[in-house]
C-alpha cells in the first residue's frame, strides 16, 4: 500500500473500535511555522547570559534544543577523563544544559502567539474538524500531545464561531475544582482517578500547567480574565516554571515522567490505549525521533494493530525515508504476538489548519 491521503487512512482504519491521535511539533509548525520550528526557536532565543551555547549548536550542526541538551549532559559525564582536575567542565556543562532548558521555556513563551485572536477562525474550525475524527461525539478516542504550546488547548476551547459553524468535540482533561464552592483563578488536576474519564493528555507538560507544590494547576482565561500567556509570564517572573519535559534523552525524559504523578498518569493512559487489540493510532507531525523513544516503545510493546504516520512533503526525501524506516522498525520490534502494521499518509491532505 502506497502513501495514503488522510481520508483514505481514516477509511482504512474504520474497522477499529477506537482511533487515537498522537501530536508532534509538526502540528504546531503547520499553523505558525515562523514561531514553532526549531530554527525559529533558536533564532529567537536569548543566549546572552550563556555565550557558550551558540557555539555548542554550531559545533553540533543543529538548532534542535533537545539535541544540544542531550550532548551537554552526555559530555558532562565523561569530560573529567580528558581534562585536568583544576577545572570542572562537567559542572559548567550541566549548568549550561539546565540554562538551555530554561531558555527553551522562556523562548516558547515569549514568542508564543499572544492569544486565540492570533489564529484565524477558519483555522480553528479546520482543526476541530481534524480532531473530530478522534474525539468527536461518536468517536471514543484519545488525543495525546507532545507539544508545549497552547494551540491544541485553544482549539478545544474555541467552540463558537461567528458564522454559526459548529464542530462538536468531547474534551475531558482531568482538571477541575477541588472545592466547587470556592473557585480559584485556576483549576487543578483531579488525580489518578480522573485518568479513566479523560481523553486529552499533555504527555510532556504544557505552557499553561504549573506545579503548585501540593497540586498541579492549569491556568484558564475564563477564571482570571487574563490571557494565558500573560499568566504564564507572571508565574515565571515569580520564579515558577511551567511543567515541561525538556530533558535531552529519552531515558532522562522517562525518568522525569516517572517521578511526576500527572505525567506518569498520561503515559499510563497512552500505554493502555496502545495495549488494546481493536485499536489504532495516528501519529501526526512527529519524526519518530529517538529522543521520544520512551513514547514509541509503548507502541512496540503494545497490542494495537495499526499505526498511521504522517509524512510531510516528498515521501522519497531522506527525512521521510527515515520516518518510514523507524515505523517499520517499531512493527518489527513487536513481541506481544499481535502484529503491528505501519501505514503512511500525506500530512497536508489532513488540512489540519486549512
Amino acid at each position: 500500500m502506497g502513501i495514503l491521503t488522510f481520508q483514505q487512512a481514516l477509511d482504512h482504519s474504520s474497522e477499529y473500535k477506537k482511533r487515537h491521535l498522537l501530536l508532534g511539533n509538526g502540528f504546531s509548525i503547520a499553523c505558525k511555522p515562523e514561531i514553532f520550528s526549531y530554527g525559529s526557536l533558536f533564532n529567537n532565543a536569548d543566549f546572552s547570559a550563556n555565550p557558550n551555547l551558540p557555539k555548542v549548536f554550531d559545533a553540533l550542526g543543529t538548532t534542535d534544543f533537545e539535541v544540544a541538551i542531550r550532548a551537554l549532559e552526555n559530555a558532562s559525564a565523561i569530560s573529567g577523563i580528558y581534562v585536568s582536575d583544576s577545572h570542572d567542565p562537567s559542572a559548567d556543562m550541566l549548568r549550561d544544559a539546565q540554562a538551555l532548558k530554561e531558555i527553551l521555556i522562556s523562548t516558547v513563551t515569549r514568542n508564543h502567539p499572544d492569544g486565540p485572536f492570533d489564529v484565524e477562525e477558519e483555522q480553528f474550525l479546520n482543526c476541530r474538524n481534524f480532531l473530530s475524527n478522534f474525539i468527536g461525539p461518536e468517536i471514543n478516542g484519545h488525543v495525546y500531545t507532545l507539544n508545549y504550546d497552547l494551540l491544541l488547548y485553544w482549539t478545544l476551547m474555541h467552540s463558537e464561531f461567528s458564522d454559526g459553524s459548529k464542530v462538536e468535540l468531547r474534551t475531558v482533561d482531568g482538571f477541575g475544582d477541588d472545592d466547587p464552592s470556592h473557585k480559584e483563578d485556576y483549576v487543578t488536576w483531579q488525580g489518578e482517578g480522573s485518568r479513566m474519564h479523560s481523553n486529552v493528555f499533555f504527555l510532556h507538560g504544557a505552557l499553561h500547567l504549573f506545579d503548585g507544590g501540593r497540586e498541579l494547576q492549569k491556568f484558564t482565561w475564563i477564571r482570571k480574565d487574563e490571557r494565558l500567556k500573560e499568566q504564564s509570564w507572571e508565574a515565571m517572573n515569580s520564579g515558577r516554571l511551567p511543567l515541561f519535559v525538556a530533558e535531552g534523552t529519552t531515558s532522562q525524559k522517562a525518568t522525569k515522567i516517572q517521578h511526576h504523578a500527572y505525567l506518569f498518569q498520561c503515559l499510563k493512559s497512552f500505554r493502555a490505549c496502545v495495549d488494546t487489540i481493536k485499536t489504532c493510532i495516528f501519529v501526526h507531525g512527529h519524526s519518530l525521533a529517538d529522543n521520544d523513544g520512551h513514547i514509541f516503545r509503548e507502541i512496540a510493546r503494545g497490542r494495537c494493530q495499526r499505526i498511521y504516520v504522517s509524512l510531510h512533503g516528498n515521501p522519497s526525501s531522506e527525512p521521510n525515508r527515515e520516518i518510514m524506516a523507524k515505523a517499520q522498525a517499531l512493527a518489527a520490534a513487536r513481541s506481544s504476538g499481535y502484529t503491528l502494521n505501519a501505514h503512511f499518509y500525506d500530512a497536508e491532505s489532513a488540512h489540519v489548519w486549512g
